[in-house]
């Protein structure tokens, strides 16, 4: 059974349910995780993240130390508290302990991050998922949690008008850009919109 057929009152009481929203939604939860409620891999080697990330998110002394090379794993918890804490993650993702990168890592269909929204899900939904992150690998939180995002940012709004550019904006760079195609994955997800424009049509 297909996820918007089994989980289909909770795209209803979401009012997802038009082609388009169904469209755009579908696409975005596909591409963020292959449609498997999933923790978020940051199995990065050395070159990508330092070609990846400022120099205010990881040194490239730490991005050589904890990346991964032919004879060395990537340290993805070091790398996740790294890249999700300090100033950058205070500001940008509400983590305010050590280990809140880790902690809070993307996880669920959309890939929820940052101790702040794993906060306003848990205080929207009223389900516990800051002491219980690992929640959000179940299926039925996973979608839970991405109709939650996409309601709390509008993004029928966005499906509406058939702007894929700002639905991708949001979800991949949490704020709208005047470049078009310019978050990543935005090629793969015209694609994918394709596909399931036909398939809901």
């Amino acid at each position: 059974m297909k996820l918007y057929e089994k989980y289909k009152t909770l795209l209803k009481n979401a009012k997802i349910t038009a082609v388009l929203r169904l469209a755009h939604f579908m696409t975005e939860i596909h591409h963020e995780s292959g449609l498997e409620p999933i923790n978020e891999s940051l199995n990065y080697s050395v070159e990508g993240l330092i070609s990846g990330f400022g120099r205010h998110r990881i040194s490239i002394l730490d991005a050589k130390k904890y990346g991964r090379t032919a004879t060395q794993k990537a340290n993805q918890e070091m790398l996740a508290n790294i890249l999700y804490g300090g100033a950058w993650g205070k500001i940008n993702l509400g983590n305010l302990f050590v280990g809140d990168g880790w902690k809070y890592r993307g996880r669920g269909f959309k890939q929820i991050t940052g101790r702040a929204n794993y906060e306003a899900l848990s205080k929207d939904t009223g389900i516990d998922y800051v002491n219980n992150p690992d929640l959000l690998l179940n299926e039925a939180d996973a979608m839970n949690s991405a109709i939650w995002f996409w309601k709390k940012h509008n993004l029928n709004k966005y499906a509406d008008l058939d702007d894929l550019d700002s639905i991708r904006d949001i979800i991949n760079l949490g704020h709208l850009t005047k470049q078009e195609g310019d978050a990543k994955g935005y090629d793969k997800c015209v694609i994918l919109l394709k596909q399931y424009k036909k398939e809901l049509s």
